[in-house]
């Protein structure tokens, strides 16, 4: 029914308020590079006429895992050339310039991954995420 997917694997190792900002910040950034069109965004309309605009039609599933399981998901994204964004522990606490700092001096091997989201071809995204449990 879909030509993509859209998909969030999360750390579920993370306490849920961290989790839920770093969803948030992974899918602002990441709708805004994908595109109204391609996220397939309605507008829903109640029975009393009210707007509801900016809905995927698209289900999103989210699903869990652990930092290191996130990093290999992160890698096999890029190897087989799937749009991905990542969150990590860097990304949190202090202003986003010193952020973006302490992200620019940790290594890839350090960092704790609290999230992957993936949108591409239905069944490739499929195939990279079938092995992980849906967050409950």
């Amino acid at each position: 029914m879909f030509a993509n997917k859209l998909v969030a694997v999360m750390n579920e190792k993370i306490e849920p308020g961290s989790i839920m900002n770093a969803l948030a910040h992974m899918c602002i950034g990441f709708g805004s590079e994908i595109g109204k069109e391609s996220l397939r965004l309605s507008n829903y309309i109640d029975a009393d006429g009210g707007s509801h605009p900016n809905i995927s039609e698209m289900p999103f599933m989210i699903l869990k895992a652990n930092s290191n399981k996130l990093r290999a998901l992160r890698l096999a994204a890029h190897q087989a050339g799937i749009q991905c964004v990542d969150f990590t522990n860097t990304m949190t606490v202090g202003t986003y310039l010193e952020q973006i700092e302490r992200t620019k001096q940790t290594k890839e091997g350090e960092l704790i991954y609290y999230g992957v989201v993936l949108f591409g071809d239905w069944d490739k995204v499929s195939e990279l995420t079938r092995k992980f449990s849906l967050w409950k």
